[in-house]
C-alpha cells in the first residue's frame, strides 16, 4: 500500500512540475504581450518601451489596463471567492481552476499594464490550479501529500518565471510548508526543476538580470553589514505599508474599477519622469545592474515604488511583493553606495551593493534570510563568491530584527 501511495506521489510530483512549467510560460507570453500592446513596442525590455513611448500612451496604457483589471474583479468577485495561497493550500475542498485562473489572468493583466505590483503569485496560483485538478484522479495521496504539492506548484510557479529552479525549491519548503523534511524537499527540487525546463522556452535558460562584467572587492562584505539598519527599516516599513492597504483595499464593489484607473494614471503620469516605476520591479533592477541610475532617481523611486505600490492594493488590485521588495532595497543600496562615491571620491561596486540591499529587505518582508540571498543570487548569476554578500546582507537584517524584537521584549513591562 505504501509504495502504491509513493508511486503516485512520483507520478504527481511530475506532472505538478510540468503543469507549473506551462503556467509559467504561459503567463510570461501573455505578460509580454500585454506589455508590447500597452506601451506599444517590438523589442527589448519593458524599461525601453516605457521610454520610448509617448507621455499620452505611458498615462492611458495603465490607466485603460487598471479599468479592465478592475471590471474583471468586480464581476469574479460577486460570483467566487478567491483564497489566498496559503489559506488554499490549508484547504481540503478542490482548488476551483476557472475561478482561480481568470484571477491569475487579471493579475497578468493588471501587471503588464504598467501596475506596480509583482507578476509572481498568478504564476504560482495558476500552477495550484492546474496542479490540483490534474491529480485529483490519484486516490491514493493522502491530505499531507496534497499539501506538498500544492507548495511544490506554487514554488515551481516562481521558479519558472524568473528562472530560479533553487529558489523555487527553497520557497515552497522554507516559505510555504517552513520544513525541511526530504518528502517536500525531494519534490520541491523536482517540480522547479521541471517548471523552470519548461519555461525554458521563453528564458533560454538565461538569468532575468544581466550581470555586468566588472571587478568588485571583497570590501563589500563590510557594506553589506552597513546595509542591516536601512534594509531593516525599509523591509518593516514596507510590510507595515503594504499590510495597511491591504486591511482598507477594495474588495467586491463596482469603485474597483475607477480607483484602479486612477491608480493606472498616477503611475502613467509618474513614469513621464521616470520610467523604470511602472511595471513589477524589474526594470528597476536593470537599471541599477546596468549603471544607469543616478543619485537622484534612486532616492526618488525609493520612496515612489513602495508607495505606488500600496496604491495598487488600497485600489483592489491583487499582485506579488517580492519585486516590488526588490526593486526598493535595491534602489537604498544604489543610494547609498552613490552617496559614499559621491562624498569619499570613491568607485565602489553600484550593481553588487544594489543586489545586497535587495537581499536585505526581501529577507525581512519574507522573513527566509537564507532564501533571500539565494533568490537574489540566482536572479542576475554573479561570480559565486557573491553570494556572500547577499548573506551577509540578509543575515544583517534578520540578526539586527532578531536583537531589536528581544530589546523590546525585555523592556516591555
Amino acid at each position: 500500500m505504501m509504495g502504491r501511495r509513493n508511486a503516485d506521489f512520483f507520478c504527481a510530483v511530475i506532472i505538478v512540475g510540468l503543469l507549473a512549467g506551462v503556467a509559467g510560460l504561459s503567463t510570461m507570453l501573455l505578460l509580454r504581450f500585454l506589455e508590447h500592446l500597452t506601451y506599444h513596442y517590438t523589442f527589448g525590455s519593458l524599461l525601453e518601451g516605457v521610454a520610448g513611448s509617448s507621455p499620452v500612451r505611458r498615462a492611458m496604457g495603465p490607466m485603460v489596463g487598471g479599468a479592465l483589471a478592475g471590471l474583471g474583479w468586480w464581476r469574479l468577485r460577486r460570483r467566487a471567492d478567491i483564497p489566498s495561497l496559503s489559506d488554499a493550500i490549508a484547504d481540503r475542498s478542490r482548488i476551483r481552476l476557472l475561478p482561480f485562473g481568470v484571477d491569475a489572468a487579471l493579475q497578468v493583466l493588471v501587471v503588464g499594464s504598467g501596475a506596480s505590483l509583482g507578476r509572481e503569485v498568478a504564476p504560482r496560483q495558476f500552477a495550484m490550479a492546474l496542479g490540483d485538478f490534474a491529480t485529483g484522479w490519484l486516490k491514493r495521496l493522502s491530505a499531507h501529500d496534497r499539501e506538498i504539492l500544492l507548495a511544490c506548484a506554487a514554488g515551481a510557479g516562481l521558479g519558472a518565471v524568473y528562472a530560479v529552479p533553487l529558489g523555487g525549491a527553497l520557497f515552497a519548503v522554507r516559505i510555504m510548508l517552513k520544513t525541511w523534511h526530504p518528502r517536500a524537499l525531494g519534490a520541491a527540487l523536482i517540480t522547479s526543476s521541471l517548471a523552470v525546463a519548461v519555461s525554458s522556452f521563453a528564458t533560454h535558460d538565461q538569468p532575468i538580470l544581466n550581470w555586468p562584467s566588472l571587478h568588485v572587492s571583497y570590501r563589500l562584505i563590510g557594506y553589506a553589514l552597513l546595509l542591516a539598519p536601512l534594509t531593516l527599516g525599509l523591509g518593516l516599513a514596507f510590510n507595515r505599508l503594504m499590510a495597511s492597504a491591504r486591511h482598507a483595499a477594495l474588495t467586491r464593489s463596482w469603485l474597483l474599477i475607477p480607483a484602479l484607473a486612477g491608480a493606472g494614471l498616477l503611475i502613467g503620469v509618474c513614469s513621464r519622469w521616470w520610467p523604470e516605476l511602472p511595471g513589477n520591479g524589474k526594470s528597476i533592477l536593470s537599471a541599477t545592474l546596468a549603471g544607469g541610475m543616478t543619485l537622484e532617481t534612486a532616492a526618488v523611486v525609493l520612496v515612489l515604488k513602495p508607495v505606488l505600490t500600496a496604491v495598487f492594493l488600497r485600489a483592489g488590485a491583487r499582485g506579488g511583493m517580492l519585486t516590488p521588495a526588490l526593486a526598493t532595497g535595491a534602489a537604498a543600496g544604489t543610494l547609498l553606495v552613490l552617496t559614499v562615491n559621491a562624498l569619499a571620491g570613491t568607485q565602489y561596486h553600484v550593481p553588487a551593493v544594489s543586489m545586497a540591499g535587495a537581499a536585505g529587505v526581501l529577507a525581512i518582508t519574507q522573513r527566509a534570510p537564507y532564501w533571500a540571498a539565494i533568490f537574489v543570487w540566482e536572479l542576475a548569476r554573479p561570480p559565486l563568491w557573491l553570494l556572500l554578500v547577499f548573506l551577509v546582507a540578509a543575515l544583517g537584517a534578520h540578526g539586527l530584527e532578531l536583537l531589536v524584537n528581544r530589546f523590546r521584549g525585555l523592556v516591555r513591562p
